[in-house]
């Protein structure tokens, strides 16, 4: 059985319940990207791309303006900032949760302003302006194991920190804090980039990974096994890792908003990735969650033979599987439609997690109580979902461009089901009673049966298909008078998870009269 993880990931002005493992869809606002070509580098066409990818499920959309495929070319913060705010301004808008993919402290600070929930720094935060960043907001924070770090030794380890946290030095330019580490520790693989050219480049080479990785050359002759041996890999990983949130803690970053990367691909052989990767369910025991971020990596083309990076998205998906069933809880991917469909499999046969949602039911034609009870009847049928309760069906105004008044009711269930599927069994059970959705009308037309998924607790969607909690939640007297029925005080309870609901005199749809229970277990 996985691990079961009640953690909430604090991210800017949200919080993300882990129970459950998180997708992340990559958005890559670059021309010369290694997976996608750079399909998605104009502005309106990211966004077209970060939208899919919200209605197939991604819980966070991740926005990069600067590639880190071998050999990329490195941007200025002004560059990368000019591909990305506008895709990360609409994204906010719409309700996303957004991560932004940079080692730029300009470009994170910039983004955070505007309530970018996720800075995640492919660099480790060694940089300290990254470092202030992270502690001068309440951004989320993933610290990737970064190829730039001088390797570590158990008695290097401590030098360095010492270095880091005393050593004025270490607070200047690049070059200089190169320059004083290569002094301080002469035993240490130092990166040797050309003149003018970008450390993390020159450390990105891929045909130089091949053969050394983050353990040097380690090929010796006559090996007796296929894979070197792990305790030194992950020491150097795990090394970094806790090294790194250590000195996010100490400048006063909260450890609920810190979550971890081993970096798999960055600077590492195969075989060094293979051994990362079979270690993910040690990483966990460091009490941070834990970053899968595999997709489409070389690594994965050599464990499965597959060589464009667009076709090893079935390969990937094995690993990330493998991941979270370790415990990894969030998954960065650019296949968001399969991954999801692969967790809610997984989670379904692995997991007995049970949520609470609120569906609210409107009817307007024929016999209005009994399209209600037909429909309750049917939620109570679907897979892995319960009816919980349900409140008396009531009578409220005409609203939202219909003409006649509706009868309302509101079910609590119980449903180990993923909202997306959710979604999808309401609108088989829409059609079954009749219901018949115009193109280009919108909700303006007579409805047997309408059903809204309003509310899953702790869930937050954004997107063209679903957005949670539902936007007219807080307005709707036709759906707030019925939950009463169900709790004692929903305006306090929905206040507690930042809804404000408006006052009565402000709403739309008030109710009007009490048409009774309604019969649907016969």
């Amino acid at each position: 059985m996985p691990r079961r993880n009640e953690t909430i990931w604090h991210i800017g002005d949200a919080e993300l319940s882990l129970e459950r493992p998180r997708v992340m869809g990559v958005v890559n606002v670059t021309p010369d990207s290694f997976s996608d070509g750079g399909e998605s580098f104009d502005e309106k066409a990211a966004l077209d791309r970060a939208f899919e990818l919200l209605d197939q499920g991604a819980d966070i959309i991740d926005v990069g303006g600067e590639s880190t495929r071998p050999g990329f070319s490195p941007l200025t913060p002004e560059e990368e900032s000019g591909r990305i705010v506008g895709v990360v301004r609409e994204l906010l808008a719409a309700g996303a949760l957004v991560s932004v993919d940079t080692r730029h402290a300009p470009t994170a600070k910039l983004c955070c302003r505007l309530g970018a929930h996720i800075v995640n720094d492919v660099t480790g935060f060694i940089d300290p302006a990254m470092v202030q960043v992270a502690a001068e907001t309440m951004c989320g924070i993933i610290v990737c194991r970064s190829v730039m770090a001088p390797a570590r030794t158990a008695s290097t380890g401590r030098r360095r920190r010492a270095y880091l946290d005393t050593d004025p030095r270490a607070h200047q330019p690049e070059a200089v804090r190169e320059e004083a580490e290569a002094s301080l520790f002469p035993d240490l693989p130092q990166p040797e980039p050309s003149a003018g050219e970008d450390p993390l480049a020159a450390l990105m080479d891929e045909d130089a990974h091949r053969t050394s990785g983050i353990m040097g050359v380690h090929r010796p002759l006559n090996r007796r096994f296929p894979l070197p041996e792990s305790a030194p890999v992950m020491r150097q990983v795990m090394g970094f890792l806790g090294d790194q949130a250590r000195i996010l803690r100490r400048e006063g970053v909260e450890a609920d908003r810190i979550a971890l990367d081993p970096g798999v691909g960055f600077g590492t052989t195969t075989d060094e990735d293979v051994i990362i990767c079979r270690a993910m369910g040690q990483m966990v025991s460091m009490g941070y969650p834990l970053v899968c971020a595999v997709s489409r990596k070389r690594f994965v083309g050599a464990i499965s033979g597959v060589g464009a990076p667009a076709e090893r998205d079935a390969a990937s998906l094995g690993v990330a599987l493998a991941a979270v069933e370790a415990g990894a809880r969030i998954v960065r991917t650019h296949d968001v439609a399969a991954l999801v469909q692969a967790l809610d499999a997984w989670r379904a046969i692995s997991t007995d997690s049970i949520s609470r949602a609120f569906i609210s039911l409107g009817s307007n034609v024929g016999d209005r109580v009994a399209y209600l009870a037909r429909a309750v009847k049917l939620i109570d049928e679907l897979p892995m979902t319960c009816v919980f309760a349900v409140s008396n069906a009531y009578e409220s105004d005409p609203a939202l461009g219909i003409a006649t008044p509706v009868a309302n009711a509101v079910c609590e269930i119980r449903t180990e089901l993923d909202p997306r599927v959710l979604l999808g069994h309401l609108l088989d059970i829409e059609r079954t009673l009749g219901r018949i959705r115009k193109p280009g009308v919108g909700g303006a037309q007579p409805r047997t049966i309408d059903l809204d998924l309003v509310f899953y607790e702790d869930e937050r969607s954004a997107g063209k298909r679903l957005v949670l909690p539902h936007p007219g939640l807080p307005e709707r007297d036709f759906v707030l008078v019925p939950m009463e029925d169900l709790m004692s005080d929903p305006e306090r309870y929905f206040a507690s998870v930042g809804i404000e609901v408006a006052p009565r005199e402000e709403r739309i749809g008030i109710v009007r009269a009490d048409l009774g229970p309604i019969s649907w277990d016969a």
